[in-house]
Parts: structure tokens; sequence; C-alpha cells
């Protein structure tokens, strides 16, 4: 079994955690959640989702990072490490490859959005415009050619950039630095949206739970949500997992990174739908609902132009996180498996993701009339990806953690040999064995039936 200092693995717990949440905080908070949650009836929506996150989407989380620490391999070699018996199962980890480079390619075209409207609301490009003339500037950017193409390559370039210094000295650093930086803009954005008169409204929406609104679809796509949101089944979490340290609790550190993302998710909707509503704008708005609903409240509050750089610049940092774990599940399987530099796959992997990348964020424009079974390739991925590659790498996983490996093996890893109490195991067992499994096949089913 390789060594964890020779792989430079974190330093710190808080490292650790700093780099997990980071993965799983990202636009799938700040961007889907809002807009899902406003589709979905508001504090019913929330509630069911809580549970999902606790319940299922933790311990598919622990899972990961007792097969990442485990074996102190990347997604693919994890399982031939754990095992002569599990080489088989290798093929969940080459299913999280693909998973996380289709991720990425598609990804990387709405965190270039976000850099854009960094610089539109800088520059007071928003400024002043009717409702209808700020919906033109976003259809107008997304349509175009090189100016998307340009804000996509910035991002792979500072996302590249931030993976070639490694472990401790890139991913660590950094994260220690942008996770604290999130939080500070969000509060400041939750506090601004709280003092507008009729914000009240938006927190009865977010918080009151009316179960009227609660359907079978709104019950599914919470749980979609919350997979989704944590980073789950794409082996993000097992390539992180390789790199925390033996000493640390692995309980500990996967509910403080559910609850970060939970809580960042809570801010978000704190931030937005009281001002929504104080503005009188729809909830459910949908994907629209940040690049072409919020611009119209910033242009209506005091200090708009201020608030609406610090949101899209708290929500290119929620991508950025989330980019350097989508990269790195990739540049690790090849300096471990294809023996490359750090360097070179860093280089190699991000010019192909921007080879697939261009051609979803030109599926917005000169290549909207090109389609794939009835999909624009930016949509063709996504649902890859979120409907069936996702759900069933992390049914994979349960199946294999849960039903293949030994419980013993399990406990060793979660008690760090007997050192740590662990009287949730039998929870986390009985979810793991049977509620996760049965939740994500119903997820594929109904992804499938759609």
């Amino acid at each position: 079994m390789k060594d964890l200092d020779q792989k430079r693995g974190f330093t710190t717990s808080l490292g650790a955690i700093t780099a997990a949440a980071g993965s799983a905080i990202g636009l799938g908070n700040i961007w889907r959640f809002p807009y899902t949650l406003g589709q979905q009836g508001g504090g019913a929506f929330l509630l069911v989702y809580l549970l999902f996150v606790f319940a299922i989407g933790l311990p598919i989380m622990m899972s990961e990072f007792v097969i990442g620490r485990r074996s102190q391999r990347n997604t693919v070699g994890a399982f031939r490490t754990l095992g002569p018996a599990y080489r088989r199962w290798s093929f969940v980890g080459v299913l999280g490859i693909v998973a996380a480079f289709l991720i990425y390619s598609f990804y990387s075209t709405v965190a270039g959005w976000t850099l854009n409207y960094v610089l539109l609301s800088s520059n007071g490009a928003l400024s002043g415009k009717t409702p209808q003339e700020v919906s033109q500037v976003f259809s107008t950017f997304t349509s175009g050619t090189w100016a998307p193409l340009l804000c996509q390559m910035v991002f792979l370039v500072l996302t590249a950039a931030i993976i070639t210094m490694g472990v401790q000295k890139g991913i660590e650093r950094y994260t220690k630095i942008l996770m604290p930086v999130l939080l500070a803009l969000m509060l400041l954005l939750c506090l601004r949206s709280l003092t507008l008169k009729g914000a009240s409204a938006g927190l009865s929406f977010l918080f009151k739970a009316d179960f009227s609104k609660l359907t079978g679809g709104s019950v599914l796509s919470a749980l979609g949500q919350a997979l989704f949101s944590l980073s789950i089944g794409m082996g993000a979490l097992i390539t992180y997992g390789s790199y925390i340290r033996k000493e640390d609790n692995l309980f500990k550190t996967g509910l403080c990174v559910a609850t970060a993302d939970t809580l960042i998710a809570l801010l978000a909707g704190i931030a937005i739908f009281p001002a929504v509503f104080a503005f009188g704008l729809s909830p459910a708005s949908g994907p629209s609902l940040v690049y072409e609903v919020l611009p119209n409240v910033f242009n209506s509050m005091p200090m708009g132009r201020l608030f609406a750089v610090v949101f899209f610049l708290l929500l290119s940092i929620a991508a950025l996180t989330s980019t350097i774990s989508l990269l790195e599940i990739v540049v690790l399987w090849a300096v471990e498996e294809l023996h490359c530099k750090r360097t070179a796959a860093t280089l190699v992997v991000s010019l192909l993701i921007f080879g697939l990348g261009s051609l979803c964020t030109l599926s917005f424009g000169p290549l909207s009339g090109f389609h794939i079974a009835g999909y624009g390739v930016f949509d063709l991925l996504d649902r890859l990806t979120a409907t069936y590659m996702m759900p069933i790498g992390a049914l994979c996983l349960t199946l294999f953690l849960g039903w293949r490996y030994p419980k013993a093996e399990v406990r060793e890893e979660l008690t760090n040999n007997g050192k740590l109490k662990a009287g949730y195991f039998r929870v986390f067992y009985f979810s793991l064995r049977y509620l996760a499994p049965a939740a994500l096949v119903i997820v594929l089913i109904m992804g499938i039936l759609e």
C-alpha cells in the first residue's frame, strides 16, 4: 500500500474538511438548490432534502472516504489495492473517472458564465436595465462564440494552476482560503437580503413547511439534489479520502462536510428568497433565477451593484472549489495509473476537457441546432452524468462496501483500528446496505422513465 507521506496528503483535519467541503459546495448549492426549492414549493421540500442528506447522503459519503483512505489510491487503483478479490470492482472507479471528465466539461461552461457576470456587475453593464434587457444580456452572451469560450478557458486555467501545485500547496492551501471567503461573502449577502422590506415573506417560503405542495416528484427531486450536492458517485470523495490522515475521524469529517454543504445551501436560500419576494419576483423562475432574476433584484436595491459583484464572485469561488476536485479525480488517476507527471497530466486533461467543454458552451450558440438523441451536447452530458452515471456509481459503492467488503474492515477503518467509538455504526451500516441502495434504485428508475 502506497505511503500517505509519499502522496503528500492533507496535513491537517481542517485541510481535509475544507477540501472535501469545497468539492461538495459549488453551483449545486448556490445556483441549483435555490431554483429547485423555488420550483418545488419551499419549506416542505427543504425538510425532505435535509432528511436525505443525513440519512442517505452522509453514509454514502463516508463509504467513499473509507474506500479512499483504506486504499490510499485513486478511484480505479483503490479497488485493486483493497485486495485481489476486488479487482473486478475497478469498473466503478473507471465510471467515476469518465463521469468526472464529462461533468467538468459542461460544469466549466456554467463556471465561465459566473466569471462573465462578475465582470458585467463590476463595470455596471447590468445596472439600470429593464428585466427584458437583463434577460437579453444573458441570452446574447450564452449564444455567442468567443466570449463564453474565453470565460470557460480562464476558469480551466485557474483550476489547472491550483492542481499543478499539488495536494498541500495547491488544493489544501487554496481551499483553506477560498472556503472562509465564500462563507464571509454569503453571510454579507444574507444580512443585506434580510434588511430588505418584505424579506419575511421569503423566509416564510423557505422555512414554513406546506406539505400540500409536496409531491412524489418533489421527494425524488430532493433526493437527487442531495446526491448531486454532496458530489457523490463520481470518485471525488474517494480521491480526497485517499489524502485523509489515518488518525483523523472519518465520521466527524463526513459530518462536518455534510453540515457545511447544507449550511451553504440554506444561506443561499436566505440570501436569495427574501430579496426575490421583497421585489415581487417569482421564486419558481427555474435555472434562470441566478442569471436573469437576481440582477433585477440587485438593480432595485441600494448599493445593488456592489452586492451583485459580491454575489457573482461568491458563485465563482463556489464553482472553483468544485472544479478543483473534478480535475483532481482525473489527474490523480493519470499520475498513479499512467505514471504521468502531475503538471503534464493537468495540462493534457485540461486541454481534452476544453475540447469537449467547448462543444457544451457552443451548444447554446453556433451548435444549438446539433442534437444527439434529442439533446444538445450540454444537456446530453448533464443527463448522462446526473441521471445515470452518478447514481449508478453511488449504487455500486454501496453494494461493494455494504455487501462485498468485510464488515469488520469497514468498522476498523471508521474506528481507526478500534481507537474511536462508533455508536453510529449500526445506523450507518443499515443505511449503506438497505436505505441508500433502495433510494438510488428509485432515482435511477425515475430518471429512466422521465
